[in-house]
């Protein structure tokens, strides 16, 4: 679309330093801002993340629906060295304030944990999500609300974004929730053939209220149902060898750590 310009820092999945991704985040972000303005650039669309909500925000009833006013905790954050989480809220807000500041029309996207086939030939922390559900390994993981979205949908908003004139703030893109031992449950259902992660290597927790996705859907978006989204990505990791163990590789598959901490 003329006038429009996509912004994406790619996740920093694996177990990102402060260092690493704190002043990229921000100083990244801002000098593409920047740039589009010199550009005269009329709406730049920026992805954030989840993890810019849902994190222990502030304030915010542990039954109340999360919507684009919930915040994450920076400090909270920082306190746990989660430092992905720090530099999604600081660039997210950074870009905001800049939108704010200048009258360029800044809008951003807030996807959850993407599944969905992959373009590249590697596996994302996303996948090694899923695929250490359905292969199993020694890690332990919470019971947490795990909101989930497909790649192919979070295409569909984007370009809903860069579209739609009346587009503007944020847009959580969050359409499924479901909590680990209800994915343990459906997988099992799905892949009998495959031994999945021990019940018993869940831990309990509460569980606050999901995010919606309803602006976004107020403005035409919609999203395929969460079974034919993880058909399509088990689908691909088995033609990947995604799930597949290398010969005379003994390595135990293990949960992504970065995940644990968000």
């Amino acid at each position: 679309m003329p006038g429009s310009f996509p912004c994406r820092h790619s996740r920093s999945f694996g177990n990102p330093s402060r260092s690493r991704v704190l002043g990229p985040a921000v100083t990244g972000t801002t000098n593409v801002l920047t740039a589009a303005s010199a550009a005269s650039v009329e709406r730049v669309v920026v992805v954030s993340s989840m993890v810019a909500v849902e994190i222990n925000p502030k304030d915010w009833p542990q039954g109340k629906i999360r919507d684009e006013s919930c915040w994450s905790d920076k400090e909270f954050c920082r306190s746990n060295e989660s430092w992905y989480p720090v530099a999604k809220i600081a660039a997210e807000a950074a870009a905001l304030e800049y939108g704010r500041e200048t009258g360029l029309r800044v809008v951003t996207l807030n996807p959850a944990l993407v599944f969905g086939p992959l373009l590249q030939p590697t596996i994302n922390t996303s996948s090694q999500f899923l695929i250490y559900f359905l292969k199993g390994g020694p890690d332990e993981t919470r019971d947490k609300l795990w909101h989930i979205v497909d790649v192919r949908d979070v295409a569909d908003a984007l370009l809903l974004l860069y579209e739609a004139p009346e587009a503007s703030g944020r847009h959580i893109c969050a359409p499924h929730f479901i909590t680990a031992r209800g994915l343990l449950g459906l997988l099992k259902s799905m892949y009998p053939g495959y031994p999945c992660i021990a019940e018993e290597s869940i831990r309990d927790m509460d569980h606050p209220a999901p995010m919606t996705s309803g602006k976004l859907e107020k403005l035409g978006w919609s999203s395929r149902p969460l079974r034919e989204t993880i058909t399509d990505t088990v689908e691909f990791c088995r033609e990947a060898g995604f799930l597949e163990d290398a010969d005379g590789d003994d390595t135990p598959c293990r949960f992504p750590p970065l995940l644990n901490k968000v």
